[in-house]
């Protein structure tokens, strides 16, 4: 388990499907990531067996995100990992509007960032954050990452598009 002043992040465990389930298939995160159909029970446990395969092999990392006294408030990801060029991209769901701005993801972000430079010794983690989501791009400022450019249209949300901010944080920041 990696450990923060406010959560832990561990790996997935069987027992978190009906969580993953239920948040994979909430329709109204989709345009958070890449979902664009549901997901059944047992696609999700056949993700679940795969998440113990390493980093290098899946180029992803999902963990899941507890308060210290073990209730399980959402998932962190890596995505995109890159050792070559030693990045990868972060994104994190906090579920429940009660749990956020609560500190526990910039406590996550930390968290995680601290493993990619100090144990997988990246140079650096990026994420993509659409402009009209100002309590993320609140989080990662709060996290240390900066901003480092803006895409046009990048994400469609309904028949919208959303431009999206790229912010990083460097292994020296």
């Amino acid at each position: 388990m990696l450990n923060g002043e406010k959560v832990r992040l561990r790996a997935i465990l069987a027992s978190d499907l009906d969580h993953i389930h239920a948040w994979e298939n909430d329709s109204a995160l989709w345009h958070l990531g890449a979902t664009v159909q549901p997901y059944s029970q047992e696609v999700i446990m056949e993700f679940i067996a795969n998440a113990a395969h390493d980093i290098y092999t899946t180029k992803q990392l999902r963990l899941m995100v507890e308060t210290l006294d073990g209730r399980t408030i959402g998932t962190i990801d890596l995505f995109d990992f890159d050792p070559k060029n030693q990045r990868v991209g972060i994104g994190i769901l906090i579920a429940e509007q009660s749990d956020r701005k609560q500190g526990f993801a910039k406590d996550a972000v930390q968290v995680l960032c601290d493993y990619c430079f100090d144990v997988l010794g990246l140079h650096q983690v990026y994420c993509h954050v659409t402009v009209d989501n100002p309590a993320s791009i609140a989080l990662f400022t709060a996290a240390g990452f900066g901003t480092c450019g803006e895409l046009c249209d990048w994400v469609r949300v309904g028949r919208a598009f959303v431009n999206a901010v790229v912010m990083q944080k460097m292994a020296q920041d």
